[in-house]
């Protein structure tokens, strides 16, 4: 199936999924025009990115099955796999609103439309807009699949990995809030611990652990006489993997464009803990730093053209070289996580077949949907 047809089959299934939302709010004898603003909360904010992440559960669950998966499991697939993206929803709408971004996927941050189909301003009903994005997760998941016995697994992986991903923006937003900038800060290290947390955990392994819940595979099992466990072979590849993602978005925030990338890069501007900043940070001259301090993260005036001046030294051939940096950080990385996938226990031929154990091909896939992105 093609890219364009697979993407189609999967928002055919949010179609359903909105409907039934909507049908819910009407149930609870919601007025007509709150009823139009979170049926447009929903239509703007969740089917209109890359859909990498819920798409990613169907794709983990018809590799596990080692065969297309049948009418019913792709509905349960699909549902968990839109489950991801109203969650992603959630987080990008109130990032937006702490982060004060301009846009998102091309259009204005939810936050900023000014007239939502007649009835006003989003403006600060965009916290609760996006409370009521992860709150349809739950009514979702009690409505399909409260009688499977792997109901509360899923429940907790939800809560679980939401909870992580809120430490990381807790950190992130300490780090680097927007009245005190201070890159004296920013490393590496704390640039890993935050898109562990913040990125990863929901981006890449509630994917991969969603699909094994649904199809069965257990905690842990043995395999030619040794112990595996695989949500923690899982969660050894897919978070590393999380963090190179999430290096690859910094990057591209300050090398791509808005075409690129469906926003406008803010993160010189904003005074984030980036992947490039840090590394500048940790291989720049005394000078190099001096200058970093005196023009990252500045906003006023003058904000336009100190970004361009840290980008000019970012991109300096005979300096810092972020390019460079980032394309051998690149090439080690994808190195190193293919290493880690050879050391997946997997099955023998003869139990190749059976869904409920965990393949290399998995991570495989997830790799090679980000390896040389440009967006």
């Amino acid at each position: 199936m093609s890219h364009a047809n697979t993407r189609n089959k999967f928002l055919a299934i949010f179609e359903g999924i909105r409907e039934e939302l909507v049908a819910h709010m009407k149930s609870e004898k919601m007025p007509e025009d709150a009823i139009a603003w979170f049926n447009e909360n929903l239509i703007y904010n969740v089917p209109g990115g890359k859909l990498n992440r819920g798409v990613s559960v169907v794709d983990t669950v018809t590799i596990l099955l080692n065969r297309p998966p049948t009418d019913d499991e792709y509905f349960k697939a699909a549902l968990l796999g839109w489950c991801i993206e109203l969650l992603q929803a959630f987080f990008l709408v109130s990032d937006d609103i702490m982060d004060g971004s301009i846009s998102r996927r091309g259009q204005p941050c939810w936050y900023r439309v000014s007239n939502v189909k007649g009835l006003g301003k989003v403006h600060n009903i965009a916290v609760n807009d996006s409370c009521m994005l992860e709150c349809a997760i739950y009514h979702i998941l009690k409505n399909h699949l409260r009688r499977e016995s792997y109901y509360v697994d899923l429940l907790e992986l939800f809560q679980e990995v939401t909870y992580k991903t809120e430490m990381g923006q807790l950190v992130d937003q300490i780090t680097a809030p927007e009245d005190n900038i201070d890159i004296g800060k920013y490393t590496l290290p704390k640039h890993a611990f935050i898109v562990r947390y913040k990125t990863a955990y929901y981006s890449f392994y509630l994917s991969v652990a969603l699909a094994m819940r649904m199809c069965g595979v257990p905690d842990v099992y043995e395999l030619n006489g040794k112990t595996v466990e695989p949500y923690k072979e899982a969660n050894r590849i897919l978070i590393p993997m999380g963090e190179f993602f999430q290096v690859q978005d910094d990057y591209l925030d300050y090398h791509g464009t808005e075409a690129q990338i469906g926003k406008i890069g803010t993160d010189i501007i904003d005074g984030k803990c980036s992947w490039c900043v840090c590394t500048a940070l940790t291989h720049g001259t005394d000078i190099q730093k001096q200058f970093l301090f005196e023009n990252y993260g500045k906003k006023g005036p003058e904000q336009a053209m100190r970004e361009q001046a840290v980008k000019d030294v970012y991109n300096d051939d005979e300096g810092l070289n972020i390019p460079k940096r980032y394309e051998e950080y690149s090439k080690n990385t994808v190195a190193e996580i293919n290493a880690m996938i050879e050391l997946v226990p997997e099955s023998d031929a003869q139990d190749e077949l059976r869904g409920d154990r965990l393949r290399r091909d998995v991570f495989r896939a997830f790799l090679s949907k980000i390896t040389d992105r440009t967006a």
